[in-house]
C-alpha cells in the first residue's frame, strides 16, 4: 500500500531528520557538547514535546547572542528563480503529509529558492512525540528544470496547508512561509491579506527588523479537531514562542497564545501585525492607466476601540509614507477588512480582489495602553503588500523581559459581529469645481436606522484645513446616506478629516477618518 510505503520512508528518515534539526539553530552541531553562548538544540526524533517546549526553546534563545540563519547554502539554481519559476515547483500529487490518513487536513513542505532563502525546520507531533521532517526531494516536481541534489539536508522553506472545508475536497487554507508570515482564507476565498508573528520597529529610523519562523511542530489533528502548530520565531532583539490553532470554515479561526522573549530593550513592538496591497481605487488612482475599476486586497481599516467607538479608515496608496497611530486603551478589535465584494469593484478576471479575505483580530484579556498603527506606503505594483497594521502597546520591554499575549483571527468575508451602527460602504473624491485645490469628498453609509423621523446631524471637522458645511442625500433603498463636502486645504501638506452622523449625543455610523495629502 502507498501509505505504508510513505510511512515507512519517513520512519528510515527519523535519524538523519535529527541531525537535520539539532543543526538548524547556529552555534550546534550535531553530536557536540552544548556550549555556554550556543543555541539549545532542538527535539530530537522520538522525543517528548510538551506544552513548555517551544517557550522553554525561545527562553534559552534569547539568553544567548543572535546568530542569523545561513541563506547562503542554496545554488544559483535555485535562488535565481523568478516568481513564475519558484511556483513552477509542485508537490507531487499524494506526497503531502496524512494525504493517506483521511483527516481534515494535509501538510505541504515548502521548497526553498527564490526570495525564499531561509530556512525552517519542520516537524510532526504525534501521540506527543516529535517526528522531525527532514528534506525529500521526491516530494516535489518541478516544470522547465531539474532540481538539484544536496549533499546536507537544506531543510525548507515553510509548508502549505490545505484543509476538507464543511467535509468537501481538500483546498488550500494556509500558508507559513517567509519571515514569520502567514496567510489563511475562508471557505471560497483566495489568499489576500497577510499576517505576521512578531513585528518589530516596521518604518523606523533605526531599521525594522524582520523575525523569522526557525522550527515549526505541527501536530496531527484528532477527529474534527483544529490544526495547532508550534512556532519558534528569533530576531536580533528577541525570540517567540506561538501557540496557533487554525480551523476552517465560512469564518477561518486562528487562535494565538504567544510570549515574546526580549534578547535586548524593545520600544517598538508590533502584536497582530497584519498586511495588505493597496494599488488604486475609487478615491485613489494615483495616476495609475489602468482598464480595471480598483486593484486592492483591503478597502481600509477597522476600529473598536475600548469604549466601544467604531472607526473606518480608508487605505491608500500615498504619494508618500504615511504613518498613523490611534491611541486606545484596551482595543476590543481591529482588522484590514475588504468591503468590496462585487465584481464590479474591480473588473479583474484575473486577481479577483473580491474575493479576498478579511483578516479582524479580537485580543484575548486587556491589553492595556498603546495604538493601533497604520502604515501607508508608496507602491507602484498591485503585487506589493503596501499598508501594515498592527498594535503597538505602550510599554516597552528591557532587557530579558518576557512578554505574553494573545488574540484570535477571523479570516473572514464579514466580520465576526455585525455592527452596531451603519458603516462607511463608500469613500469617493476627486478636484472640486472652481479655481485653488479644493476637494470633494462623497462618503457613504448605510445600516438600518438612518431613516427615522429623528434628523441626522453631520460632525465634521478637518485639522489643519477648513470644510464647507455637508450636505446630505438620502437614498433609503439602498439605506444608504451620502454625505458630500469640500476640503480647503490651503498651502497644508496634510489634513485629518473626521466625519460621523449622530443623533443627539449619539453616534449612528462609524466614525470615518482620512487623511489628504496632495
Amino acid at each position: 500500500m502507498k501509505g505504508s510505503q510513505d510511512h515507512s520512508r519517513r520512519d528510515l528518515l527519523r535519524q538523519a531528520s535529527a541531525v537535520a534539526l539539532m543543526g538548524a539553530l547556529p552555534g550546534l552541531a550535531a553530536g557536540t557538547a552544548l556550549a555556554e553562548d550556543a543555541a539549545p538544540a532542538l527535539p530530537a526524533a522520538g522525543a517528548p514535546f510538551q506544552a513548555g517546549t517551544v517557550a522553554d526553546l525561545a527562553r534559552a534563545l534569547a539568553r544567548r547572542p543572535y546568530a542569523a540563519p545561513r541563506t547562503d547554502d542554496l545554488p544559483g539554481a535555485l535562488t535565481g528563480l523568478n516568481r513564475e519559476q519558484y511556483n513552477a515547483i509542485r508537490t507531487v500529487p499524494g506526497s503531502a503529509i496524512w494525504s493517506n490518513d483521511a483527516l481534515g487536513f494535509t501538510v505541504e513542505p515548502l521548497h526553498r529558492g527564490s526570495v525564499f532563502t531561509g530556512r525552517v525546520a519542520l516537524a510532526l507531533v504525534e501521540e506527543g512525540t516529535v517526528r522531525p521532517l527532514a528534506y525529500d526531494r521526491s516530494r516535489f516536481e518541478a516544470e522547465g528544470f531539474a532540481l538539484p541534489e544536496f549533499k546536507d539536508d537544506p531543510g525548507y522553506s515553510g509548508l502549505r496547508i490545505r484543509a476538507r472545508f464543511d467535509g468537501g475536497e481538500l483546498t488550500d487554507f494556509a500558508t507559513f512561509q517567509g519571515a514569520s508570515f502567514f496567510r489563511l482564507v475562508a471557505t471560497g476565498q483566495g489568499f489576500g491579506v497577510t499576517a505576521r508573528a512578531l513585528t518589530l520597529r516596521p518604518a523606523d529610523a533605526r531599521g525594522e527588523e524582520f523575525p523569522e519562523f526557525r522550527a515549526i511542530w505541527i501536530e496531527r489533528p484528532g477527529p474534527g479537531g483544529p490544526l495547532v502548530l508550534h512556532c519558534l520565531v528569533d530576531s536580533p532583539s528577541a525570540t517567540a514562542a506561538l501557540r496557533m490553532s487554525l480551523r476552517p470554515g465560512g469564518a477561518s479561526l486562528c487562535d494565538v497564545e504567544g510570549t515574546v522573549f526580549a534578547r535586548a530593550a524593545i520600544d517598538h513592538l508590533g502584536l497582530g501585525g497584519m498586511t495588505t496591497s493597496y494599488f488604486f481605487g475609487p478615491y485613489d488612482r494615483r495616476g495609475a492607466d489602468d482598464a480595471r475599476a480598483g486593484a486592492y486586497a483591503s478597502t481600509g481599516l477597522q476600529i473598536r476601540t475600548g469604549t466601544g467607538e467604531a472607526i473606518w479608515r480608508p487605505a491608500r496608496n500615498p504619494e508618500t509614507l504615511q504613518v498613523s497611530s490611534f491611541l486606545d486603551d484596551n482595543p476590543k478589535g481591529f482588522g484590514l477588512m475588504q468591503r468590496a465584494r462585487s465584481y464590479g469593484d474591480f473588473e479583474d478576471d484575473v486577481q479577483h480582489w473580491e474575493w479576498r479575505p478579511s483578516l479582524w483580530l479580537e485580543p484575548f484579556g486587556a491589553w492595556g495602553p498603546g495604538a493601533v498603527t497604520l502604515l501607508e506606503i508608496p507602491s507602484d505594483s498591485e503585487f506589493n503588500e503596501n499598508v501594515l497594521a498592527y498594535w503597538r502597546p505602550k510599554a516597552k520591554l528591557e532587557a530579558g523581559a518576557e512578554f505574553p499575549f494573545g488574540y484570535r483571527q477571523h479570516w473572514c468575508w464579514q466580520p465576526p459581529e455585525a455592527s452596531a451602527v451603519a458603516v462607511v460602504s463608500g469613500t469617493r473624491s476627486g478636484k472640486a469645481k472652481g479655481e485653488g485645490n479644493r476637494r470633494l469628498f462623497l462618503v457613504d453609509f448605510t445600516g438600518e436606522g438612518l431613516f427615522t423621523d429623528a434628523d441626522l446631524q453631520p460632525t465634521l471637522l478637518s485639522s489643519p484645513g477648513t470644510v464647507a458645511p455637508p450636505i446630505l442625500y438620502r437614498y433609503p433603498d439602498a439605506k444608504t446616506v451620502r454625505v458630500s463636502f469640500e476640503l480647503d486645504p490651503g498651502g497644508e501638506k496634510t489634513c485629518e478629516l473626521r466625519l460621523v452622523l449622530k443623533r443627539g449625543d449619539a453616534a449612528v455610523t462609524e466614525t470615518w477618518l482620512y487623511r489628504w495629502t496632495p
